[in-house]
């Protein structure tokens, strides 16, 4: 959608925003929104002649983005001082590693829940340190609860009371009925220390959760933001030195691959030569990653449901998956 392709082009191009009309403004920070990318796009935008009321947007945006990240970093501390008697290795994931560790993928980046990974086998104490600390359940829901715990990659989510902060505890990266099983183990073995208790994943590691959370567990909303976290980490000193080799560890070289292909195709980011070929499927992909309109409302639906539909479908075998639904409906 042009929306979309303008925030495309302004992320990749920041100087190419100096055409826009008032519409193209609207369309503009209006898929940004959506995209939770505004204070990304602020901050890419920074030092430009733009208009009044825009540069009050995005001033407003980087405002509120520079609270989020300092939240994120006490919510760590918090996470932090609640399981530091239990011993185990805590490894940020997502956002908030993001800007724990000064990375340029969290420059003016959205932070939402605090999401850790941990050892499996210390999800017991995890647990309890985290509910003595003051965090407690969201979903009080028996088979969510049983759900969570038996299929899925995390805990249930908790929520503190006083901060009505959430933390995701995960015990690997997705979910345990998905076909993909990365090696959780390697995932904390190698993440690199933060200097204060906590880690983050390693660079490589890190690329491929970003790949995994966009193409191997969920329908590609908010994709946009996945793929500029990407971007952020290829473009960086990460490189792709080893990348392939440590994705296929993971078994998601064919999502780390694709994330490569579509950050060079949307946003230049620098890959080898060989990873550019595209197979039969970038174009569709591609097509869902910029299904908005200047409103920011999801656009192209036949193609979303095909995503929401895949979502499901790559999460959990059939007949597990149409039990789950059943139940669903049934509980309303």
């Amino acid at each position: 959608m042009k929306a979309a392709h303008l925030l495309v082009r302004a992320l990749r191009e920041p100087q190419s925003v100096a055409d826009l009309d008032a519409s193209g403004w609207q369309d503009l920070i209006g898929v940004a929104r959506a995209e939770q990318l505004v204070g990304t796009l602020a901050q890419r935008l920074d030092g430009l002649t733009l208009p009044d009321a825009v540069r009050a947007i995005l001033a407003d945006a980087t405002v509120t983005t520079e609270q989020g990240r300092v939240a994120a970093l006490w919510e760590a501390e918090m996470v932090r001082r609640a399981l530091a008697p239990v011993g185990c290795p805590v490894v940020l994931l997502k956002g908030t590693a993001f800007v724990a560790a000064g990375l340029a993928a969290g420059r003016g980046r959205s932070v939402g829940d605090t999401d850790i990974l941990v050892p499996r086998a210390a999800l017991p104490d995890v647990e309890r340190a985290l509910l003595a600390a003051g965090w407690e359940w969201v979903k009080p829901d028996p088979y969510d609860d049983a759900y969570y715990r038996r299929w899925m990659h995390e805990l249930p989510p908790l929520i503190h009371r006083e901060r009505d902060r959430i933390v995701d505890v995960h015990h690997t990266i997705l979910p345990l009925t998905a076909r993909i099983r990365p090696d959780a183990n390697a995932l904390i073995a190698d993440a690199v220390p933060l200097g204060n208790g906590l880690s983050v994943l390693s660079p490589a590691d890190m690329i491929c959760h970003a790949a995994a959370h966009l193409f191997a567990d969920g329908d590609l909303s908010g994709g946009l933001r996945n793929l500029w976290d990407i971007h952020c980490l290829l473009d960086e000193e990460f490189g792709t030195d080893g990348l392939e080799q440590r994705a296929a560890r993971h078994g998601l070289r064919s999502a780390v691959l694709r994330a490569a292909r579509l950050a060079y195709d949307l946003f230049g980011t620098p890959i080898p030569g060989g990873w550019r070929v595209r197979d039969g499927l970038d174009p569709l992909f591609r097509r869902r990653l910029l299904a908005r309109d200047g409103w920011g409302r999801g656009a192209r639906r036949a193609t979303r449901f095909g995503f929401y539909v895949r979502s499901h479908a790559i999460r959990m075998p059939p007949a597990m998956l149409a039990r789950h639904l059943w139940t669903k409906w049934r509980r309303g």
